[in-house]
C-alpha cells in the first residue's frame, strides 16, 4: 500500500504544479497519477533495498491530451527518491526526448516544488573518442576501420577532413564543446564520425590514456549524480544485453518508465536479430590472419607470436565452414517476384539439417577464435598499463580498437551461426530464419538472417525480473480495446494492472470519421489505386491542410503520378527529404495561406504533431495490415496456427487496429482542434472484423 506521507507529497506536488501554472486538474491525469503511484509506491523492499514480491509492473494507456508525461513524472519521481532509486525514462523517439529535456522537466522543476537532477543518456557512439581522433591525426589513416580484406587498402582521409577533425579537437580542448555529436552545428558525416567514435568492444576503458577526459565517461559521471535519466529503448536494451548497469544504472536499483511503450517489443526484436553476409565474412576472415601477423611482427613478444600461430587452424577451419555454408546458399531457389530483393524463408523457421552442420562448425570456430582474441585483448590491456616490456603502450593503444572491431564482428558471426546451428526448443516460440540474395560487384552475396518472433521470454528474464519496478505507457497500447496483445508481446504477467484512460477531447463534436463508398477492395491493387486517385483529385482542391497516409511506396507514387498537375504542386511527398524538413515546409505553406498536403507512409502515422490549422483532414488509403511476406510475421503466423489459433484474427487484425488508432490520432492534438478522418477502405463496413476495428477507434462522429 502507498505510504501516507508519500501520497501526500505527490498530491501536494500536483496541486502546486496546477496552481503555479493556472491550470485545472484533468480527471484522466489524476487517474494516471493514482495508477502509477498505487503500483510503484506499494513495491516492498528488504533492508538492503532488494525488491520483494512480483507486483511491480503497471501499464497505462493515456489518450492524447491526458498529460501523461507530467502524470508519470509527478508520481514516479517522489517514489524513486524515497526509495533511493534511479528513475530511467525511456522513449522511442528523439522528439519525445527533446520534449522532456526542453519542456516537461524544466516546467516540473519550476512549478511542482520538487527538487531533482536529470541528465540525458546516450550511447557511446554519440561521443568523440579522443584516442581514435588522435590516432587519425597522427597517422592520417583510419585505424577504426581495419583493412581486413586482401584487396583493400587502408582508408585515406582527405586533408579537409583532417582539418575539420583538428578544429573539433581544439573546440573540445578549449572547453567550448563537450564531445557530444548532437551539439555540433557542423557535425561530420556518419562515415567520418564513425572514425572518431568507439564502441564497448573497442574501448580500453580505464587503461586509455585519455580516460580522465573522455567525453563519454564524463557524461557517465553526470548520471551518477542524477535522480532521473532520459534514455531510449535501444540504449536500455543494449545495457541489458551487457548484463545491466554497464551503461545505465543497475536494473535492480531502477524504476523504469517506458513511454511510447508500444514500440518496445519491435525494438527488442530488432536488438536480438542477427545477420551474416557470407561473402563479406569470408573476406573478413581471409584478411584477419594477415593483419594479426603484421601486428605481431611490429612487437617482440614470443607469447603474442605463439597466440597468433595458434589462431591459424581455427581460421582455416572457419574459412572451410563458411565456404560450405555459401555452397548451400547457392543451391537455394530465390523468389525475385513482386519487385523486392530475392529471398528464401524457411517454413516455421526450421532450417534444413544440412544447414546445421556448417553452422555448428562456424559457431565452434568462432568460439575458439574468441578465446584467443580475448587473450590477446588481455595482453594489450597489460601493455597499456605499462606492465609489458615487449609490447609498447603506443602499439597496444593503436591496435586495441582494431582488435575490438574484430571481436565484435566474430561475436556477431557466432550469434548468427548459433541461431542456425540448433533447432528451436519444442513448445517455445520459434525463430524466423531466411536468406537474402544481394547482387554486388564481387558477385552474389548471400545474407543469412534470424530473428525471434517473440521477445516475451527475453524481456521477462532480463528486464521485468531484473528491475525494481516499471511503467509501460503510450497513447496507444491496446489492440481492439484490450491489453491482451501487449501482455503477450512484452511477456507481462497476466495479473499486471492495466488501465485505459480516455482522452479529454470531445471527439464526437470535434471530428468526423468518413468511410466513402468504394467500388474496389484494396486487394484489387490497381483498381483501388485508380479509385484513390479519383477521390483525391476531387477532394484535395477543397482542403487546405491535409495528410494522406499510404501503406506502400508503389501506391503513393502511382497516386502522385495520377494527380492533376495543379494538385501536384501542393503535395510534399516522403522520400526526398527528412520528416522534420517536410513538416517545416508544410507549416510554412499554411502560415503563408497556401494549401499543403503531406503524402507519407507508416512513419507519418505517429510522431506527427500538427495542431490547429496545420492539419484538418487525415486521409488513410487502406487499413494498415502487415506485409504478408515479412519473414518474422509469416513465421509468427505459422506458429499461431500450429498452436490452434487464427493468425488473421489473433495477429493481423489486432496489429492493424493499433496502427489505425495511431494514424487517426494525428488529427486532434489539442482540445480546440477540428477536422475529419477519411478511410478509403470498404472492408471496414463489409468485413466481419471491420466493426471490431471501428469500435476500437476514438468516438468520432461516423459518416458512412
Amino acid at each position: 500500500m502507498l505510504d501516507a506521507s508519500l501520497k501526500k507529497e505527490i498530491q501536494t506536488a500536483y496541486s502546486q504544479f496546477l496552481d503555479s501554472r493556472g491550470l485545472k486538474a484533468r480527471p484522466a491525469q489524476k487517474q494516471m497519477i493514482a495508477a502509477v503511484a498505487r503500483t510503484l509506491g506499494a513495491i516492498r523492499a528488504d533492508e538492503k533495498g532488494k525488491r520483494l514480491g512480483e507486483s511491480h509492473l503497471v501499464a497505462v494507456e493515456a489518450g492524447t491530451g491526458t498529460g501523461k508525461t507530467i502524470a508519470y513524472l509527478l508520481a514516479a519521481l517522489p517514489i524513486a527518491k524515497r526509495h533511493n532509486l534511479k528513475l530511467v525514462v525511456s522513449t522511442a523517439t528523439v522528439a519525445l526526448q527533446e520534449q522532456l529535456i526542453d519542456k516537461d522537466l524544466p516546467e516540473l522543476a519550476e512549478h511542482a516544488g520538487l527538487s531533482f537532477r536529470y541528465t540525458l543518456a546516450k550511447g557511446r557512439g554519440r561521443y568523440l573518442c579522443l584516442n581514435k581522433a588522435e590516432q587519425l591525426l597522427d597517422t592520417q589513416v583510419s585505424l577504426g576501420q581495419m583493412a581486413l580484406y586482401e584487396d583493400e587498402e587502408q582508408l585515406k582521409v582527405e586533408p579537409s577532413v583532417l582539418e575539420k577533425v583538428r578544429l573539433i579537437m581544439q573546440r573540445y580542448a578549449e572547453g567550448v564543446w563537450d564531445g557530444d555529436k548532437d551539439k555540433l552545428n557542423d557535425a561530420p558525416t556518419d562515415e567520418i564520425w564513425g572514425l572518431l567514435t568507439s564502441d564497448h568492444m573497442q574501448c580500453s576503458n580505464r587503461r586509455c590514456i585519455n580516460f580522465s577526459v573522455c567525453p563519454f565517461y564524463r557524461a557517465r559521471e553526470q548520471m551518477v549524480d542524477a535522480d532521473l535519466v532520459i534514455a531510449n529503448h535501444d540504449l536500455v536494451l543494449a545495457d541489458l544485453s551487457l548484463g545491466g548497469g554497464a551503461i545505465l544504472p543497475e536494473p535492480s536499483n531502477t524504476l523504469y518508465v517506458f513511454d511510447e511503450g508500444h514500440h518496445l517489443a519491435d525494438k527488442a526484436g530488432s536488438h536480438f536479430s542477427y545477420s551474416l553476409r557470407l561473402l563479406t565474412a569470408l573476406r573478413l576472415i581471409g584478411g584477419m590472419e594477415k593483419k594479426l601477423l603484421q601486428f605481431s611482427q611490429h612487437c617482440s613478444s614470443s607469447f603474442l607470436d605463439d597466440l597468433v600461430t595458434r589462431m591459424h587452424q581455427p581460421i582455416a577451419d572457419l574459412l572451410l565452414a563458411l565456404n560450405a555454408w555459401r555452397e548451400l546458399a547457392e543451391g537455394l531457389s530465390f523468389d525475385s517476384d513482386r519487385g523486392r530483393t530475392p529471398r528464401v524463408r524457411f517454413t516455421n523457421g526450421r532450417q534444413p539439417e544440412s544447414w546445421m552442420i556448417p553452422a555448428k562448425e562456424v559457431s565452434h570456430c568462432c568460439q575458439r577464435l574468441l578465446q584467443y582474441l580475448e587473450q590477446l585483448a588481455a595482453l594489450l590491456k597489460e601493455a597499456m598499463e605499462g606492465n609489458l616490456a615487449d609490447i609498447e603502450r603506443g602499439q597496444a593503444e593503436a591496435f586495441f580498437p582494431q582488435l575490438g572491431f574484430l571481436l565484435n564482428r566474430i561475436q556477431q558471426m557466432s550469434w548468427l551461426a548459433g541461431s542456425f546451428a540448433r533447432p528451436d526448443e519444442a513448445g517455445n516460440s520459434p525463430t524466423a530464419r531466411w536468406v537474402v540474395l544481394h547482387e554486388t560487384l564481387q558477385g552474389p552475396e548471400y545474407e543469412c538472417c534470424s530473428s525471434p518472433v517473440s521477445v516475451a521470454a527475453t524481456l521477462q528474464e532480463h528486464l521485468w525480473q531484473a528491475c525494481f519496478g516499471a511503467l509501460i505507457t503510450s497513447a496507444t497500447l491496446t489492440a481492439l480495446g484490450n491489453f491482451d496483445r501487449l501482455k503477450q508481446t512484452l511477456g507481462l504477467p497476466e495479473d499486471t494492472p492495466c488501465e485505459r484512460l480516455m482522452s479529454p477531447f470531445d471527439y464526437f463534436n470535434a471530428a468526423e470519421l468518413h468511410i466513402p463508398k468504394m467500388r474496389n477492395d484494396p486487394g484489387r491493387v490497381d483498381e483501388h489505386t485508380e479509385e484513390v486517385t479519383e477521390f483525391l483529385n476531387a477532394e484535395l482542391p477543397k482542403l487546405s491542410a491535409s495528410l494522406v497516409l499510404f501503406s506502400s511506396w508503389k501506391q503513393m507514387f502511382k497516386v502522385l503520378e495520377g494527380l492533376n498537375s495543379d494538385l501536384k504542386e501542393r503535395v510534399i511527398e516522403q522520400g526526398g527529404r527528412s520528416k522534420s524538413a517536410m513538416l517545416q515546409q508544410h507549416r510554412e505553406r499554411i502560415d503563408q495561406g497556401q494549401p499543403s498536403c503531406l503524402f507519407g507512409l507508416a512513419s507519418f502515422a505517429e510522431g506527427v504533431d500538427l495542431p490547429g490549422d496545420y492539419l484538418t483532414d487525415v486521409i488513410i488509403t487502406k487499413l494498415p495490415f502487415s506485409v504478408p511476406d515479412d519473414p518474422v510475421d509469416a513465421t509468427l503466423a505459422e506458429w499461431i496456427e500450429q498452436q490452434g489459433g487464427n493468425a488473421f484474427s489473433d495477429l493481423a487484425v489486432p496489429v492493424a487496429s493499433m496502427r489505425l488508432t495511431q494514424a487517426v490520432g494525428r488529427l486532434l492534438r489539442t482540445e480546440k482542434d477540428r477536422g475529419r478522418v477519411v478511410i478509403l477502405d470498404r472492408r471496414l463496413t463489409g468485413k466481419f472484423y471491420g466493426r471490431q476495428i471501428l469500435d476500437a477507434l476514438p468516438p468520432f462522429r461516423q459518416v458512412f
